[in-house]
Order: C-alpha cells, then sequence, then structure tokens
C-alpha cells in the first residue's frame, strides 16, 4: 500500500513539473515568434478533434486538419492561432473557432554564443525583446581572458549585419543603443582580450591583458616594477604597424600600450 501511494505521489509531482513548464512556455509566449524546429500543440474549443501536436518545418510551414498547409514561422502565438482560425472559419469548417496554441518546446530562433564565454553554445530567443546582453547573461559572460568587445553578426531587411559592441559602455550613464535586439540565426563571438608583452629587467616578465586606457607605466606595474638593474631610460616598445613593419620606440610613461605591443626594459649601464 505505501509502496502504491509513492508511486501515485511519483506520477503526480512529475505531472505538476510538466504543466509548470508548459505555463512558463505560455507565460513567455505572446512575444515569442515561432520558428523552424518549435514544437506547439494546437487545439479548438468544442473540437478534440482538432487537437494536434506537431513541430515548425525549416519553411515555417505545419499541416492542419482541413486546411492544409499554414504559414507559422515568423509569427506571435495570437498571430498564428488567428492564421489557424482565419483559415476554418473561411473553409466552413468551424463557425466561430478558438485556436490556442501552447509552445512546448523551443527549438527556433537560436542564438549562437562563442569564444571567450563561460557556456559557449546556442541559446533559444524566449522573447521578443531578447538584447545583447541578456544572451551573453545566458552564456554566463565572458570569461576572464575575454575581450570587453563582443561581435554580433547575423542577417537584418535580408543583408548582413555585424556590428562590434563595447559591453562595459552598455551599463555606463550614456548607454545610447548599442544594447541590440537580437534575431534568430545570429551569432555573438566574444574574442580573446587583446595582450602586451614585457620582459627584460622587470619582477614579472610575460604576456598581460591590455585594461582600458592602460598607459606605459601601469604596464611597468603590472610586470611587477622594475628590478634593482632595470631602468626606464632605455625602455623601449617593438610596435607592429598596420604595414606589418615592426619599429621601436622610445616611450612615455603617460604612453597608451597598444595590442601585441612587446615592452623591453633593459639594464641600467651604471
Amino acid at each position: 500500500m505505501n509502496r502504491c501511494k509513492k508511486l501515485l505521489l511519483g506520477i503526480l509531482c512529475t505531472l505538476l513539473l510538466v504543466l509548470s513548464a508548459q505555463v512558463q512556455a505560455q507565460d513567455r509566449a505572446p512575444d515569442y515568434r515561432l520558428g523552424a524546429g518549435d514544437a506547439i500543440k494546437i487545439s479548438v474549443f468544442q473540437n478534440p478533434d482538432l487537437t494536434v501536436e506537431t513541430r515548425v518545418a525549416d519553411s515555417g510551414i505545419i499541416t492542419y486538419p482541413l486546411i492544409g498547409a499554414v504559414q507559422l514561422g515568423g509569427n506571435t502565438i495570437p498571430e498564428a492561432e488567428k492564421a489557424i482560425a482565419d483559415k476554418l472559419r473561411e473553409g466552413g469548417f468551424v463557425q466561430k473557432p478558438q485556436v490556442n496554441i501552447l509552445l512546448t518546446q523551443v527549438r527556433g530562433n537560436q542564438v549562437s554564443v562563442l569564444g571567450m564565454v563561460s557556456r559557449p553554445g546556442r541559446y533559444p530567443i524566449e522573447t521578443g525583446n531578447t538584447r545583447l546582453s541578456d544572451m551573453l547573461a545566458t552564456a554566463g559572460g565572458a570569461v576572464p581572458g575575454g575581450s570587453d568587445v563582443v561581435i554580433l553578426s547575423g542577417i537584418r531587411d535580408g543583408r548582413p549585419f555585424r556590428r562590434e559592441v563595447d559591453v562595459p559602455a552598455l551599463f555606463g550613464p550614456e548607454r545610447g543603443n548599442e544594447d541590440v535586439l537580437v534575431a534568430g540565426g545570429d551569432v555573438i563571438y566574444v574574442h580573446r582580450a587583446p595582450v602586451f608583452y614585457i620582459y627584460g629587467e622587470v619582477q614579472r616578465p610575460g604576456p598581460y591583458r591590455i585594461e582600458r586606457d592602460m598607459t606605459v607605466l601601469q604596464a611597468l606595474v603590472q610586470g611587477g616594477g622594475l628590478t634593482v638593474r632595470g631602468t626606464e631610460r632605455s625602455m623601449r616598445i617593438h610596435r607592429r604597424g598596420a604595414d606589418g613593419r615592426v619599429t621601436e620606440i622610445a616611450p612615455e610613461k603617460s604612453d597608451l600600450v597598444r595590442a601585441d605591443d612587446v615592452i623591453q626594459v633593459q639594464e641600467s649601464l651604471f
């Protein structure tokens, strides 16, 4: 008897979890636009024979009893319900159809988040106003070695779209319009943060991340400062130009460090 009760309790808990997931999906459904691979359940009030569970095809089309092929891809849930209701009414199959669509599984309208993030992968757009910052948060944000600038690419109005976005600026006082809306098929790429290299008479030679507006003096501090034999007077930066040539520069301590700069601290002669 106790075993039967435990079994019934387990089944009840499972049903509650399924219903909860369906309610959550339906809560976000009004803003969501159906895409290829989405699983939906369609029902018509007082017409149980018209209840169908199906997936949206790659073309955005589903096949529904009596009315055949219906284009639902790109529509919101209310728009899709209206499209089916209109066809049922126009065909004379149901006089006043009350159509309900339940989004049971999200597969379409996904965005790829790649590169230096905690959880790279493909993630569904769950609402119609999902922004770049939302998708980065879903992927766990950038890892410590990730760049502050991310690249968003995709298709807008049938044309290739690409934008570089400064992520810290999204949360500044002048946020602007950089936190753009994402669309299905977009790719967000977080590149490795730019680095500089420092060697010679410093405490900790090696490569280091370039912080925002980093100066040569700050780069020296990052390398642990000079050794007892080092001197700032003979410090040099080896910098590669746009033409690929490397030039040697005698920098000021207030000069800004650039990506891939190689800072050499030489030994004092005195």
